[in-house]
């Protein structure tokens, strides 16, 4: 759990720190608002209003609403001494392990996927309907978040834009680890932008995927069989050894542990790798199209 600066009744915190110092989160995660409820729930549970709550805590009543609104990360003392004030049942505790601060310009069924991305030793992803992420040009992110609907406001769209440029930095910071792209010739041949947008991202990926740690594979138009038609997809191997996979929908997503569910991810994308365009023709298809526009 992270360690805040905690707001205590009086205009100074716990840690003799003035009050106001222990900040609002700017993009509340849903650990943190998962949190904040099961804080409000155990309060009107013991009959306390958040006056009394924050007197018992010695802490604000504003830092209490904002705690339980999810605005807030907990520091240590606030959870010890809610845990005590609201009956030592052991339930803020446990969930203060699992508080995770909100991350601008992710959505929020992407997170938990993107942070295990860092840590990965390899990761393999599979793309039917748009470049993958981290393998976009900023130009062709743009045009994707342009026709986002409902559309987003500048700032909003700033934030996805710095997000998924962060999340690319991987390829160039990590030359070892292995990555592996599958992506449908349909994708490659969309305008999306506009033609010098769909040229600069050809370009884009074309040097993105030179580097000898990445493999990028094109599903060609004329392929009479296919093994993942149920959908674009994305598998990982932890530093355990242990495989994860994630699927995305209609503003959603799933992140996969099963085994069995696991086996069955990983043989499609080997059998989709066995079908696809090995990386020399691959990208010699890429090198073709860019000539094209």
């Amino acid at each position: 759990m992270s360690i805040g600066v905690g707001e205590a009744a009086g205009g100074v915190g716990a840690q003799g720190v003035p009050a106001g110092e222990w900040e609002r989160e700017p993009h509340p995660s849903d650990s943190l608002r998962t949190f904040g409820a099961v804080v409000q729930a155990l309060r009107e549970h013991a009959g306390l209003s958040r006056v009394e709550l924050g007197a018992r805590v010695q802490y604000s009543k504003h830092t209490v609403e904002s705690v339980e609104l999810g605005r807030r990360m907990p520091d240590d003392v606030f959870v010890e001494r809610a845990e005590e004030a609201l009956g030592n049942t052991g339930a803020l505790r446990k969930a203060a392990c699992h508080l995770t601060r909100g991350e601008a310009g992710l959505a929020a069924w992407f997170r938990r996927w993107a942070r295990l991305e860092r840590e990965a030793v390899s990761l393999c992803t599979y793309e039917c309907r748009l470049v993958p992420g981290l393998l976009q040009s900023e130009a062709y992110a743009r045009a994707v978040f342009d026709n986002s609907i409902p559309l987003l406001t500048d700032e909003q769209a700033e934030a996805q834009l710095t997000a998924r440029m962060e999340r690319q930095a991987m390829l160039r910071e990590r030359p070892t680890v292995p990555f592996s792209f599958i992506v449908e010739e349909s994708v490659l041949r969309r305008r999306l932008g506009g033609e010098q947008v769909q040229a600069n991202m050809l370009d884009h990926v074309l040097e993105l995927t030179a580097p000898r740690n990445v493999t990028f594979q094109v599903v060609p138009l004329e392929l009479p069989f296919h093994g993942c038609l149920d959908g674009p997809m994305r598998i990982l191997e932890t530093p355990e050894g242990r495989r994860l996979g994630y699927s995305e929908g209609q503003q959603n997503g799933r992140l996969i542990s099963d085994p069995k569910e696991m086996s069955l991810l990983c043989q499609r994308y080997d059998t989709l790798r066995s079908q696809a365009l090995n990386p020399k023709d691959s990208r010699d298809l890429l090198e073709r199209l860019r000539g094209e526009r």
